[in-house]
């Protein structure tokens, strides 16, 4: 049976192009279909314009630093307009690399919406049918909606990049690593910040002596954190949006962002129809190699809610070229990968938490908290973690987290000490760098506790 296609890719995010170019390289007739923008939510309403959002709202801080360091400059005010066309501009330099990434490798592609409607064969929006021997699901997730009166009031994740002017004040809910990046960047750009989570702490699934701090400082930095709260009903009132929480607050915002959970993209795309088998969220259920019931049907990245990052969605992109068109079966390692949360303070984490060590085996926990010397200096009392989560038997670190600025830059190369499997012997035998805030981490003699 001929087929128009090799490959139909229905995704234009991280792990949809990677795997689109990478098998188009090797040969492989391609084409892939995007219903809205190239770079999915990573590039166009994820980790980089979130990013940006970090880097512009620090330096509001960094000026006062520098006053104490002794230059002689003020404050000014911080122009949304300008930062938003930049940041637009820059979004629209990206998506054109992806588009031509994908021209230059030979891959055709579809502006439209794509459905299954069979194991072989996808509908575009415009009624046109393709064929392909293999299909890859790559279509992502979106934020969710909780499910109370006047809910519609508010905005997600997706919407807080696009807003016309910055709003005076706004509250934020959720307590996940989107929320508190959003809490943090708000409260930075100089709008009141309020957050309400209904956990009992933020960042749940996170150590719990990392999480602490993070929302310790926080608070310190001005976030009105409100723990255990949820809201129970919204309305428009005037040019402002009425909330009445749990804790019998009735409050006015003039926005309120939703940063309640995501979901799979997989409505209305024909998947149960041909076979398909969704999760109780909605997910792609695939198998170690990403491919689903359906043989010749795979998936990769958030749409299977495994781990929802864009490294990993890249790699199994590739994994699946390999697997698929190259002939050599390969799976994706999902075990003890790094992660940076850009809060502000930042975190990094690989490996377990003392919370989940503990319930695997005897550990002995490595801990020390101090003010770091650039911040100390100028007056500031923000504090900083570093922790080490070691086996009382293999000596093995099974988890590293940081808390502190460049936690994220210094978790990538802890995470590769902690993947090769070194011991604490061996980040002891390491010489410090210093003056360093990471040097810490080699240089914590004595457990703060066994358990």
């Amino acid at each position: 049976m001929s087929f128009d296609y090799d490959l139909f890719v229905i995704g234009g995010g991280s792990g949809g192009v990677r795997a689109a170019r990478v098998a188009a390289a090797e040969g492989v007739k391609v084409a892939l279909a995007e219903e809205d923008r190239y770079g999915g939510t990573c590039v166009i309403r994820g980790c980089v314009p979130k990013k940006l959002m970090v880097f512009a709202s620090e330096y509001s801080g960094i000026v006062e630093d520098a006053q104490a360091y002794g230059w002689d400059i003020k404050p000014g005010a911080f122009d949304w307009d300008v930062f938003k066309g930049k940041l637009n501009a820059e979004l629209d330099r990206l998506e054109g690399i992806y588009r031509n990434l994908l021209a230059n490798s030979g891959v055709e592609t579809f502006d439209l919406r794509a459905k299954m409607v069979d194991a072989h064969t996808v509908e575009l929006a415009d009624g046109s049918r393709k064929s392909a021997k293999h299909i890859l699901l790559a279509m992502g997730g979106r934020p969710v909606w909780p499910e109370i009166p006047g809910s519609e009031l508010g905005i997600s994740s997706n919407e807080i990049f696009h807003l016309e002017k910055l709003p005076e004040n706004i509250l934020i809910v959720g307590g996940g690593y989107i929320a508190c990046e959003f809490a943090g960047i708000m409260n930075g750009l100089g709008v009141k910040t309020t957050q309400y989570y209904r956990g009992a702490q933020i960042l749940r699934g996170f150590d719990d002596e990392a999480r602490g701090l993070v929302c310790e400082e926080m608070c310190q930095r001005g976030v009105d954190v409100h723990l255990g709260t949820n809201i129970l009903e919204m309305r428009k009132e005037g040019d402002k949006i009425w909330v009445k929480a749990t804790n019998g607050d009735e409050r006015l915002f003039d926005q309120v962002m939703f940063a309640t959970g995501r979901t799979p993209n997989t409505d209305n795309m024909g998947l149960e129809d041909i076979g398909v088998a969704l999760g109780r969220k909605g997910e792609v259920l695939v198998d170690d190699y990403s491919q689903t019931g359906v043989p010749s049907v795979f998936a990769v990245g958030d749409v299977t809610d495994r781990v929802n990052l864009t490294p990993v969605a890249i790699r199994e992109g590739m994994a699946f070229v390999e697997t698929v068109f190259k002939g050599n079966p390969t799976t994706v390692d999902h075990d003890l990968i790094p992660t940076a949360i850009f809060t502000q303070p930042e975190m990094g984490t690989v490996g377990l938490s003392e919370e989940q060590a503990r319930e695997v085996e005897p550990i002995e926990v490595f801990a020390t908290s101090f003010k770091p010397m650039q911040q100390s200096f100028a007056g500031r009392a923000e504090r900083v973690l570093m922790k080490l989560i070691v086996s009382q038997a293999s000596r093995k670190v099974l988890g590293c987290h940081i808390v502190a600025p460049g936690a994220g830059e210094m978790i990538q190369l802890a995470g590769i000490a902690v993947k090769m499997g070194a011991t604490k012997e061996d980040f002891d035998r390491t010489v410090a760098v210093h003056p360093t805030m990471s040097e810490e981490i080699v240089t914590m003699k004595a457990p703060v506790r066994r358990s």
